[in-house]
């Protein structure tokens, strides 16, 4: 254990307390059990200002509560206005300098990285506020027209009628709440930030679909409409407390949802008028240093946009070697682009793109995974409480989400923890990625780290919820490598889905960079991705299109990834017969998402223990 000063004081003390007469013995160790008590006090009073600052904030937003499993402003929906910005600005402001009141060295070691990372934090959103307005709030990726949705479908639970009676309330107030984004629409568009034109058909389709079906027209009941039935049929109330809830829902989908959405439709089929086909953010006012700034809070590193795309073509060329070794081993004559053409193209690859061929996927996905979970203890130490369950998509948001993501659990454990498959086009998810895919998104991956975090004890929440684009995504690249060293990815094939993954993700440093800091085109930015990797067309126009509207978040996977697996290069080089890679997990994971300097520190701290030892 690293001693801070305080510690260190009295360790020396205490050592000298032998050499001492009775009554200076009893004199210091007096004084020494009010350092103690001190020091116990300190740390209590910081964990109390932690528990309020991370409270003060969620409860800012009804939204996040309801991610949390926190059932407090059940109804209503977080504004999207200029005064909720400056709330929210002003409480960070407020709580960096309740921070500041503490005594830094009186603090024990996790209390004081708990105190630096909270001040990081803080500092960065007030200094990030100026960017404020440099996204887009509605995108194929995760716009508020879709958030509505997924938030009552898959976080809303309905538990009595006073929950129900809170979705309805959700349902009414969705008007109130598209009105408020249409007007921060307009000051973005004042700026010249409108979504790029490809956006438009995504997010206007998916909003029409919402209002599809009963009891917006005949036929089977709206996706709304059939979560809140089914999700009410479970409830211990009497049929006509059932019909009566059902009905409001109706009135209320009708009266306040189908408008809402109605309204902005219109709204967006006039702004993608003025929307624009040049895609990076370098078309912004600024846009080069929003854009720096924003590599560096993904990254977590210093890193500038020419070194990233340098790193990523690098990367590229050492994983299409790779590549090469595994065409040899299946006896493959051809070129790299004939190999990936047959990886692409080759119906063995693939699941029907039926129900039946669906379903076999997520039962073999969710079979990857229970292999995987009896696994753990070679690698790691301690093991999440919370269980994983595997989901496809949402037909409603399957068209535009992404390929892949997970959920994390409610905070009281009583929601898992979820893998998402997008099974919208089974071309795009082939059969020798299942078992990299499963173990980002669950375990040893997402799932491993995200759940682990949240049931940490004696660390704040604002760790525990909180998060860190390179440490997280990092520990999900890293995790698809980490199996293959206890013995999976029997299958080349299955090997070669690892690689091409990796690949993925070393070729997103070279598109991410190259639109927002090169200029590419969208066209520039799919040709270079479908070029050097396998995956299937309508994949690689997915996720250019994604990286567009989330600029520098594609950049944290491989970056962290690098680091995670430079870390432990190192703490075996150190450690020669001592490492132990449970151990060293365990430091990774311990202490919840860290920025990676803060994670080198981490290590080198266990390095020196262990070497002391």
């Amino acid at each position: 254990m690293k001693l801070n000063k305080s510690t260190l004081a009295l360790a020396v003390t205490l050592a000298l307390l032998g050499a001492c007469s009775p009554a200076e013995k009893a004199s210091t160790a007096s004084t020494e059990t009010a350092a103690v008590s001190s020091v116990q006090n300190e740390n209590e009073k910081i964990s109390a200002f932690f528990e309020k600052a991370f409270m003060d904030q969620v409860e800012l937003s009804p939204t996040s509560m309801t991610y949390l499993g926190i059932k407090k402003d059940y109804d209503k929906w977080e504004p999207m206005t200029d005064e909720q910005a400056a709330k929210t600005l002003e409480l960070t402001k407020q709580q960096l300098e309740q921070l500041k009141s503490f005594n830094f060295e009186a603090l024990d070691e996790q209390s004081q990285l708990s105190y630096q990372l909270f001040k990081q934090q803080a500092e960065q959103q007030i200094a990030d506020d100026k960017w404020r307005l440099y996204n887009y709030p509605v995108n194929q990726m995760y716009g508020v027209h879709s958030m509505v949705a997924s938030l009552l479908i898959n976080q809303h639970q309905i538990a009595d009628e006073s929950d129900a009676k809170a979705y309805i309330a959700r349902l009414n107030g969705v008007q109130q709440l598209f009105q408020q984004l249409m007007t921060q629409l307009d000051k973005r568009a004042e700026l010249g930030i409108i979504p790029p034109k490809f956006v438009f058909p995504h997010v206007i389709g998916a909003s029409q679909n919402l209002i599809k079906g009963a009891p917006f027209d005949a036929g089977a009941d709206s996706t709304l409409l059939e979560d809140f039935r089914g999700k009410v049929d479970k409830l211990a109330i009497d049929d006509a407390a059932k019909q009566m809830l059902i009905k409001e829902a109706e009135v209320a989908l009708v009266s306040s949802v189908k408008p809402a959405y109605e309204q902005l439709i219109s709204y967006l089929t006039t702004l993608e008028t003025k929307a624009g086909t040049d895609d990076g953010v370098w078309r912004f006012k600024d846009g080069a240093a929003f854009y720096n700034n924003a590599l560096a809070r993904t990254t977590t590193t210093t890193m500038t946009a020419e070194q990233i795309h340098d790193l990523g073509l690098a990367e590229v060329a050492r994983i299409h070697q790779e590549m090469h070794e595994i065409m040899k081993k299946v006896g493959f004559k051809g070129d790299l682009q004939a190999f990936f053409s047959f990886m692409r193209d080759d119906p063995q690859f693939y699941y029907p793109n039926t129900a039946e061929g669906k379903a076999e996927y997520l039962a073999e996905a969710t079979r990857v995974i229970d292999v995987m979970k009896s696994k753990l203890d070679e690698l790691f130490l301690v093991k999440p409480k919370a269980d994983l369950i595997v989901k496809a998509v949402e037909p409603f948001r399957e068209q535009s989400a992404g390929k892949a993501f997970y959920e994390q659990p409610s905070m009281d454990g009583s929601r898992p923890g979820t893998y998402y498959a997008n099974l919208y086009q089974m071309k795009g998810m082939p059969k020798y990625e299942m078992e990299a895919l499963a173990y980002h998104e669950g375990i040893p991956g997402h799932h491993m780290q995200i759940a682990i975090a949240q049931e940490l004890e004696n660390v704040p929440k604002f760790r525990k919820f909180g998060g860190y684009t390179a440490y997280i995504e990092g520990w999900g690249l890293y995790t698809e490598m980490l199996p293959k060293e206890i013995g999976m990815y029997q299958d080349p094939y299955s090997d070669f889905g690892r690689l091409a993954m990796e690949l993925w993700r070393a070729c997103r440093l070279v598109v991410d960079t190259g639109i927002h800091a090169k200029k590419w085109t969208r066209e520039e930015a799919i040709s270079y991705l479908a070029t050097n990797t396998p995956n299937a067309k309508s994949e690689v126009d997915n996720a250019i299109e994604r990286y567009i509207v989330m600029p520098s978040q594609a950049t944290a996977y491989k970056i962290g990834m690098i680091k995670i697996v430079e870390l432990r290069e190192k703490a075996k080089a150190a450690l020669g017969d001592k490492f132990d890679i449970r151990a060293f997990h365990n430091v990774v994971l311990k202490n919840g998402a860290v920025p990676l300097d803060v994670l080198e520190t981490l290590v080198d701290q266990y390095i020196a223990s262990n070497k002391a030892a």
